[in-house]
């Protein structure tokens, strides 16, 4: 396994909580793809949200990554006042990312089996049998 990062989930304002996170520790963004970015027919954004974040990273120090998104109004607003992250993980491979994928979701609720994602990576999502949510990704491009 090459690293396991946090994912924060933002109600509208991960572009501007990101850009203050910038704004205290250096660098610059590894990525920002917005839901207009993957927006076609099998996958229709509403105008309300269309320059929304469905991705940000931010490096943190040598090995860390902050990574963020906006949560789409469809799927709800997220309580403030809970847990609303993701951690993830970053396989080495394929198989390293099944084998990690099919054991930590095991009793859990799979939200987004593994698969090729629209972003060129390998990926998946789910929340564990004792709620804690996670991606597993492998980015072959790495």
């Amino acid at each position: 396994m090459r690293t396991i990062n946090p994912w924060i989930n933002f109600n509208g304002n991960a572009e501007e909580a990101f850009t203050f996170y910038k704004s205290v520790f250096g660098g610059e963004f590894t990525r920002i793809i917005r839901f207009k970015d993957l927006s076609g027919p099998d996958f229709q954004v509403p105008e309300n949200e269309v320059n929304k974040i469905m991705h940000i990273g931010l490096p943190i120090g040598k090995h860390n990554l902050l990574i963020a998104n906006d949560v789409p109004e469809f799927m709800g607003r997220v309580n403030e006042n809970e847990n609303r992250s993701k951690i993830l993980v970053s396989a080495e491979s394929r198989e390293e990312a099944d084998q990690i994928f099919n054991g930590l979701s095991a009793g859990g609720a799979v939200e987004g089996p593994i698969g090729d994602s629209p972003w060129g990576t390998y990926a998946g999502m789910f929340r564990d049998k004792y709620g804690i949510e996670w991606i597993v990704e492998f980015d072959p491009s790495l």
